[in-house]
């Protein structure tokens, strides 16, 4: 169980590369359980979450190789049907191997999922869309059992009571591109990742339209086959290190930068006086090179979390730690996930002057933040606290920070090649510390295992 020790006050300058999307990269690797031919991802990131489903593709009977930034996964077993507990329990994206494996092998056995702890996340819609397609489902000790001579077309409605699922509109269009006739998802999640994964899967001889929108179409086919196809940039990776670079009024220059997936982001940032600036006004905006730069005197906002395209909740506690230098009372509303404040207290540790009242925050800034020893709680609650750490004056030590190694690759040399001194110090695992996360990680989900499916009230699942 590693830690981060950072000494703050450094300005960071230099040029880094957006890595490709891990929240993109999860289903696209899911989907290829749909074929039995050789699917391969490039611009895929080395992160933990990545191989962990390599993994879990492995005791599906997919032979996966994963490194040199790619992923190659090819069908060797298609009678493999069961994800078990001990790999689905760290992380909620291994919920996205249920639709591909229902579609294509008629069956599917999947572990309810785990992954970050800040809030009830229950998978009910995704099971709702796939038991309108056709699917019997059944929840049994704790795993989702599904089954479909084969899936037939429908009108699927997917939202809920704080917007779209994500996952749960990648796992009924995967599912929906080998059903019989034409589904329509209404309600679908308009993220870029959606995006790519439909762009991935018409590779493949799908038939898909309207994705990025409200409205999905998806006509089915009979089969799919393989192809290669670059994994997007990660826009919660570019967002955290641009804020990276306006927290410590610094310049750094990030290449393959997605401008068009960062618009509500990009405009928080300029009311508070971090500038965006495209170094090539013509370049595509999906992949574009930016420099960041500060005013020395950061100003207060407003910011509400929303699905696409409003702006990002995985950005939320970034912000916050922003906005903490910022002189004046900013107002932080969750409305995604109203508990997601695990980092509220952290930050308060360090001299934040941070005042939480339901799904709202406000952040009195202005006052310097102090280095202080604390514990990362979740994957952006961690990134908020080491930004927090670039800006704060003496020694910050940040506990657990194998949270981050789920969804940034090397955080500490991107940020050491930009000038900060930040090191990662491995110390002993505390077994029972850990034991106790993965418990708290998962005890929501397992909550929902007893909820029958068919009730008449469905709640959101991860987004």
């Amino acid at each position: 169980m590693d830690k981060f020790v950072i000494q703050g006050g450094r300005r960071l300058s230099g040029r880094v590369r957006v890595e490709g999307s891990k929240n993109a990269a999860l289903p696209l690797m899911a989907a290829s359980l749909l074929t039995d031919d050789r699917v391969t991802l490039t611009n895929v990131a080395e992160l933990k979450d990545i191989r962990n489903l390599g993994d879990l593709l492995k005791t599906l009977g997919v032979e996966t190789t994963v490194g040199n930034d790619q992923v190659v996964m090819q069908t060797v077993d298609p009678n493999a049907i069961e994800a078990p507990y001990d790999i689905v329990r760290t992380m909620r994206a291994s919920i996205c191997v249920l639709g591909p494996m229902l579609a294509r092998r008629r069956r599917a056995i999947v572990s309810m999922p785990g992954g970050c702890a800040f809030g009830d996340r229950p998978v009910d819609l995704h099971l709702r869309g796939l038991q309108a397609l056709g699917a019997r489902i059944e929840l049994r000790n704790g795993y989702i059992q599904a089954s479909a001579e084969r899936l037939r077309g429908a009108t699927v409605f997917l939202g809920g009571p704080f917007g779209s699922t994500v996952l749960g509109t990648a796992n009924v269009m995967s599912a929906a591109t080998l059903a019989q006739g034409r589904t329509v998802i209404e309600c679908a999640a308009c993220e870029p990742e959606i995006v790519d994964l439909a762009n991935l899967l018409n590779a493949m001889g799908a038939r898909i339209r309207g994705a990025g929108g409200p409205r999905i179409i998806i006509e089915g086919v009979n089969e799919l086959h393989g192809t290669t196809h670059s994994v997007m940039p990660d826009r919660i990776v570019a967002g955290t290190y641009a804020i990276a670079a306006a927290i410590t009024n610094g310049e750094v220059t990030l290449d393959d930068f997605p401008y068009d997936s960062l618009l509500a982001a990009i405009d928080r940032l300029a009311t508070i006086g971090v500038h965006v600036e495209k170094l090539d006004p013509s370049a595509d905006d999906f992949r574009c090179s930016v420099r960041v730069t500060s005013d020395r005197d950061l100003r207060p906002t407003a910011i509400t979390t929303q699905p696409h395209p409003g702006f990002p909740t995985d950005l939320q506690a970034q912000f916050m730690a922003l906005l903490c230098m910022a002189r004046g009372n900013s107002v932080i509303t969750e409305k995604i996930y109203p508990e997601r404040f695990l980092h509220v207290a952290e930050l308060v540790r360090m001299g934040a002057q941070v005042i939480r009242h339901g799904p709202t925050v406000v952040v009195s800034g202005g006052a310097p933040l102090i280095g202080a020893e604390v514990m990362a709680s979740d994957l952006r609650a961690s990134a908020s606290l080491v930004l927090a750490g670039l800006a704060a004056e003496g020694e910050t030590v940040i506990n657990r920070v194998y949270h981050l190694d789920r969804g940034y690759q090397s955080m500490e040399r991107v940020l050491q090649a930009l000038g900060a001194r930040i090191e990662r110090v491995k110390v002993a695992k505390d077994p029972v510390v850990a034991d106790a996360e993965v418990e708290a990680g998962t005890a929501s989900a397992v909550r929902g295992a007893g909820m029958r499916v068919g009730a008449a009230s469905f709640m959101q699942d991860d987004r």
